[in-house]
């Protein structure tokens, strides 16, 4: 039997999003034609445009369907017309990356060690650069859970004219999400880490600020991303949203029992970011001298998924540039594991893991005492 701990990286598919998206494939037609079976492809998703941007707080034209929270937030930083980019030092690789490849001036915002992001250097690094900026901050940390300040953001931006971008992507369906009220100009979205499918998300776009298609070819989506829309998985998206708030838990009770596990165990865990306001299903912890990699081969071989707090596309586990920012030292952050509970989590699937640790950590502390 497999124990699931890493719904941070992708989390299982609901019951409802499966049944939704097998219903859609049964449609025949594109949405964009205007016959019957296009319209009724067409009523689908706007049925689900309107769902999701319900949950978000907004109208539904603010909301486009993208391929995902990468491409969102890569149309955000890359086809908004603006001088310069801040960026958080904690973001996602993909608003780091869309940053590099943008050709624009790039500031790095950066945070406390905590991992939350300094606001008072924010209003530094806007005042001290020429042109209209666009700052991007997540409203949590994918890795340690850290909720960082968004609206306070916003007030800073909005003192410098400048434009604001939020990858919302961990946060929603584990905390509220509002864009209305975070205030900001651009938010990101996906469906997969909260029971919805892989490869859709969507980017909200305020009101009249002009937003170029990163995916050129055709009108869709108000023509801001061209091409035949992924019904099956848009239906998916809306139905785990739709599931996401009516059975979405407060894991505050089995983050305090696997934390609880880590510091009654073997050798000494630092668990990172407690000091602020996290997301209550993520726990991101190292043992110094115990590196990922033969921690996570270790849980694997006793049934358990959890992954590194950096765990890149190619699947290598690379030292956290979260916990560099942070202050962590190189050893610590080669240490660190994430664990993620999500929707199907269950206090056995902690109890799981606590025993794996116990074991794991018994064993690496043994032979360092051995050394």
């Amino acid at each position: 039997m497999r124990t699931y701990l890493d719904h941070n990286a992708t989390s299982p598919i609901r019951p409802e999003a499966r049944e939704a998206m097998l219903a859609a494939l049964e449609l025949q037609g594109n949405a964009s034609s205007v016959h019957e079976e296009g319209r009724k492809a067409r009523a689908l998703i706007e049925t689900a445009r309107d769902e999701v941007a319900r949950a978000l707080g907004t109208i539904a034209p603010a909301i486009v369907f993208t391929g995902g929270g990468s491409e969102s937030c890569n149309q955000a930083l890359r086809c908004v017309s603006v001088d310069r980019l801040v960026v958080s030092a904690i973001e996602h690789p993909c608003v780091l990356e869309a940053a590099k490849v943008s050709g624009l001036p790039v500031d790095v915002l950066p945070v406390d060690e905590n991992g939350v992001v300094d606001v008072s250097a924010l209003g530094n690094l806007l005042g001290n650069g020429d042109g209209r900026a666009l700052v991007s901050v997540m409203l949590a940390n994918n890795e340690t859970g850290a909720i960082q300040p968004v609206r306070d953001v916003v007030a800073v931006a909005g003192e410098h004219d400048a434009l604001v971008h939020c990858d919302a992507v961990q946060a929603f369906g584990k905390l509220p999400v509002n864009f209305g009220l975070l205030g900001v100009d651009l938010l990101s979205v996906s469906a997969h880490k909260l029971g919805g499918p892989q490869g859709v998300g969507a980017l909200v776009i305020r009101d009249g600020l002009p937003v170029s298609p990163l995916v050129a070819g055709g009108g869709q989506e108000l023509r801001r991303r061209a091409g035949t829309e992924n019904i099956a998985g848009i239906a998916g998206f809306a139905a785990a949203v739709r599931a996401a708030g009516k059975t979405e838990s407060d894991f505050k009770g089995l983050q305090a029992k696997l934390e609880s596990a880590l510091a009654s165990g073997p050798g000494e865990v630092v668990v990172f970011s407690t000091g602020v306001d996290r997301l209550s299903n993520t726990v991101c912890f190292a043992l110094t001298g115990l590196e990922a990699d033969t921690a996570l081969m270790a849980f694997d071989l006793d049934g358990i998924a959890v992954s590194s707090g950096s765990a890149c596309s190619s699947g290598k586990v690379q030292a956290s540039h979260v916990l560099k920012a942070m202050g962590a030292s190189e050893a610590t952050t080669k240490s660190a594991i994430r664990v993620s509970l999500g929707w199907s989590s269950t206090v056995e699937d902690v109890n799981r893991f606590s025993d794996s640790w116990q074991k794991i950590a018994g064993r690496h502390v043994a032979r360092a005492a051995a050394a």
